[in-house]
Formats: C-alpha cells, structure tokens, sequence
C-alpha cells in the first residue's frame, strides 16, 4: 500500500476546488485499506484513552461536504473503536426554534467537546456560510438587528462573519481544543451516482428527498462558496484538509490517518504519573487483592 503523507491534503493556500482531486490511488484492494483503517482506529481510540488521562486538550473534528459525501459512513467507521463516553457527535440541521434565539454560533458553542474528548460536528458552523449564502433569504429568519432585507445580506455582511467565525475557532484553540476540519470532496458525477443508487436500492430510499434534486442543480454555486470558506479560513491553528471522498473507503483511512499523523505529535499529551507513594506501594496493594 502506497505511503500516504496526509500533509498534502491540507489547505496552506489559496485554491481553487475544481484543481483539487476527487479522488486518490492508495495502490491498495479495498480489504488492504479498510485493514489499515482498523488498525489506525485503534491507535486513535487509545490515544483518547490518553487524552482522557491528561485532561488538558479536547478535540473538535468538523465534516463538511455537499449531499452524498459520505459524512455519515465515516463518522461510523472511524470512530467504531472509541470508548462511547469519549466521542460525541453532534448533527446540526435546521435551527430550532430556540437556537434562532441566539447568535448562530450559539448551538455549536455549547456542543463543544470537553477536555479529554473528541467531538464531531456533522455539518458545522460552515452552514452559516455555505448555505446561506446559497439561499440568503435564511438569513432573515436569523432576525439581526442590522438585517431587514435580503439588501442588507451583503458583502461586507460575509467579511463579519468569516470574521466571527476565525475567532471563535482562535479562541478555542488558545484554549486547548485541537481542530480538524475535513471538507469531503466528491466529483458531480459520483454525487449523481449515489443518489442514483438511493432511488435504485429499497433499504436507501428514505435517504432520498426531491429537495436533493433542486440543490444539485446549484452544485456551481456550492463549490463556489466552499472554496471562498476554505480559502477564508484554513489556518495553522484549524486548517483545512480536502479528501479525496470519490472511494469512501479511501475517504475514511485519510481522515483517520491525518489525524493520528497530527495528534502523535502532542509529545506532552501523557497518562499522569501516579504519586510517588502510591507507585511505591504497588506490590503491596497486589499482595492485598491477592490475599482476598
């Protein structure tokens, strides 16, 4: 299998999406690679264990892509060996009612892993620049104070926004949260081939809705508005990083590979020693089990 140097797919930067591969030859059967997978989620799951023990970091892995990508699928095959209570995913769809209470960022601060956890954000706060700026008419069901028309909904309305958003992502990173931002790239032609198979296959179909259909045919405008997202703001502190997503499992063993690449190089991040007397005393508290 082919050695992967998960750097190449970050964003360091500008792009443009339509030169940024769909797709990526491990040189490798599709058994070898979901073999490589199982064996680099179990590394990852060990290593929350560990980030567990620390208790200084949390991770935040965020999931973007346009319909069919493949977010689902692997959100469940990456993280199938992490202990249950270290991993929570959170699956943003429309605003509740409440949430249209508070600023946009609101439903994502409060979902934000604690120390010594990861979190998973399928779909993210990038809605808020993706498909609102598709569909700018969502805006108003915000209610800001500045925003009584879709006129009002302008440029500059976007540079505040990539603003908030960057500082709220500095903001947690100077306060211990390790960002992954995975924007899961698939062709228009595989997208055509997934939602084909949703319409052929029974068990698939409630996958299926006509709306998919209508935002398909705004694919342009979609790819126009991630590029802009991502060139915006891939930083050092929560980059980027576009996987080739055409071969889910390809998808899956890069995002799980770019990962545990960037986590191993937390040399600090450590099980606590145990207290001098307490190491001191392990024979004799074996001894005392043992006598039971």
């Amino acid at each position: 299998m082919k050695d992967l140097n998960t750097d190449q797919f970050k964003i360091t930067s500008k792009v443009q999406l339509k030169d940024v591969p769909t797709s990526f030859d491990l040189e490798a059967k599709k058994k070898k690679i979901e073999r490589q997978l199982e064996s680099v989620r179990e590394e990852l799951g060990d290593f929350q264990n560990t980030i567990y023990a620390h208790g200084k970091y949390a991770v935040l892995v965020c999931i973007q892509g346009m319909d069919t990508a493949g977010k689902d699928s692997l959100i469940r095959e990456v993280f199938k060996d992490f202990n249950s209570r270290g991993v929570v995913v959170h699956s943003f769809k429309v605003p509740t009612e409440l949430e249209r209470k508070h600023d946009y960022l609101w439903r994502h601060y409060i979902a934000l892993p604690a120390r010594g956890k990861f979190g998973v954000f399928n779909r993210t706060h990038y809605e808020n620049v993706l498909v609102t700026r598709v569909h700018p008419e969502y805006i108003l069901g915000e209610f800001l104070p500045d925003v009584n028309s879709i006129d009002d909904v302008d440029d500059s309305f976007w540079d505040k926004r990539f603003e908030q958003i960057n500082n709220f992502e500095k903001h947690i990173a100077e306060n211990g949260t390790i960002i992954f931002k995975f924007f899961l790239h698939i062709s228009k032609d595989e997208q055509k081939q997934r939602l084909l198979r949703r319409l052929h296959k029974p068990s698939k179909n409630w996958k299926f809705s006509p709306g998919d259909l209508d935002e398909r045919e705004l694919w342009d405008e979609y790819q126009k508005y991630y590029e802009d997202a991502i060139n915006r703001t891939s930083k050092p502190h929560a980059p980027w990083y576009a996987i080739p997503s055409d071969d889910k499992p390809t998808a899956r063993y890069i995002v799980a590979k770019t990962m545990y690449d960037h986590l191993i190089k937390f040399t600090d991040i450590k099980e606590p020693e145990l207290e001098p007397d307490v190491k001191a005393n392990l024979d004799n508290y074996i001894k005392q089990l043992e006598k039971e």
